[in-house]
């Protein structure tokens, strides 16, 4: 049989399995969406698990558990990897946070200057520490603060004193523009501090972070693009001479010898396993920025023909580390629920801002004061940001996103 006859035949064939084809892809495509792990630490976990047990192992023979020879190795070499002047150490990046007030001599009937939208961590370590939390709202495309909502809640303030610290997040591993904010600090003789729980291994054009702001705290929550087996974070600081006063408040104020202490301070070290884990990490975690990169462009590559969606923020000349990929829709729900049916896994970071949360209310002024923030929380969804995915998984993310949005 040729030609027409030939091509004719081949219609009937497929007219009658079509059906069942289409089934069997589409299972086939599910099978693979619902292995898709959403941070990949298994997948990165099979590709290390060898280093990571040898470290593991000569920390117990030296049994140094605290302050074990990885402790100091590791800030080294965090310290070069960006190029600030110092980094300690610490037991997780809330602790970082709080660690660069009580540095500064914050505390009791002081401000700082927090965004609202972000991981509550931040207001937190400000009331800890005795100062008040002052909500900023964010910039509506960067989501992070900008100079004109510092600068608007700063006039806000009326006769009130004025914030002792700027708390800038990079949110969803997005740098803020240090670059205006900094002198906006040096004009009201505020400290900046970079929380860059979500940025470390990002860059604008001035540097890394942990060299963008005078001190920079981030975390080691294994979620992290900087992630251990455990709690951990490090705090950096530009002039070297603030390590030693960062190592006295993490060793409950401890001066030259182990019993004098010159001051109030925590517990707050970090541990000589998750150091361990950390070194090996960091071996390839240039490489796993990079391939946050790529799958970030390729999310952006889908999903900018599909419109009614808008795409996390970029900068000229900046580097996200990209902890989240997170996107605006105005269905959420929707969008989530159509999304886990084909095998795709999304999360919300974060539902709620600061200002509304329970534990808060009482430093904000309410709803409809910082309308940005509130309106992201309504609209903001996390697609899997997992360096480690396979081109096959990437395509049937994508795919997923192509139905859902198309239809």
């Amino acid at each position: 049989m040729g030609g027409q006859g030939a091509f004719v035949a081949t219609q009937r064939i497929f007219s009658v399995f079509a059906p069942a084809t289409f089934l069997l892809v589409n299972i086939r495509r599910s099978m693979v969406a619902t292995s898709i792990a959403f941070v990949g630490l298994e997948a990165q976990r099979r590709r290390l698990r060898s280093q990571i047990e040898a470290r593991l192992n000569t920390v117990l023979d030296h049994g140094q558990f605290v302050n074990g020879p990885e402790i100091r190795e590791l800030e080294a070499r965090l310290t070069d990897f960006c190029g600030a002047g110092d980094c300690v150490g610490v037991s997780s990046g809330t602790d970082a946070l709080l660690m660069a007030l009580m540095g500064a001599g914050i505390g009791r009937g002081d401000s700082v200057l927090v965004p609202a939208f972000t991981f509550p961590a931040t207001a937190e370590v400000v009331l800890l520490a005795g100062a008040l939390p002052v909500f900023v709202d964010v910039d509506p495309e960067t989501m992070n603060v900008s100079a004109a909502t510092v600068q608007a809640a700063l006039g806000e303030l009326g006769d009130r004193p004025l914030p002792k610290a700027l708390m800038a997040v990079d949110l969803f591993g997005l740098p803020a523009d240090y670059s205006e904010l900094q002198p906006l600090c040096d004009e009201h003789d505020m400290l900046l501090i970079d929380d860059a729980a979500q940025s470390f291994g990002g860059s604008d054009r001035y540097g890394k972070v942990g060299a963008l702001a005078p001190v920079t705290a981030t975390s080691f929550f294994p979620a992290k693009p900087l992630g251990g087996y455990g709690d951990g974070g490090a705090l950096f600081c530009r002039d070297a001479r603030l390590g030693d006063l960062y190592r006295s408040i993490r060793e409950h104020g401890q001066g030259r010898e182990r019993y004098d202490i010159d001051r109030i301070g925590l517990n707050a070290r970090l541990d000589s396993f998750q150091a361990a884990v950390l070194l090996v990490k960091l071996d390839v975690f240039e490489e796993e920025i990079a391939d946050r990169e790529a799958l970030a462009r390729a999310y952006d590559a889908c999903l900018a023909p599909l419109g009614s969606v808008v795409l996390p923020p970029r900068r000229d000349g900046v580097q996200s580390a990209w902890a989240q990929y997170t996107i605006q829709v105005d269905d959420r729900d929707s969008l989530r629920a159509r999304l886990a049916e084909l095998g795709v896994p999304t999360a919300v970071y974060y539902p709620k801002p600061l200002h509304l949360q329970l534990a808060y209310r009482t430093y904000g002024k309410g709803a409809g004061s910082l309308p940005v923030a509130e309106s992201l929380a309504g609209r903001v969804v996390s697609l899997p940001m997992n360096p480690y995915l396979e081109p096959a998984e990437v395509e049937s993310v994508c795919e997923a996103l192509r139905r859902v949005f198309e239809t």
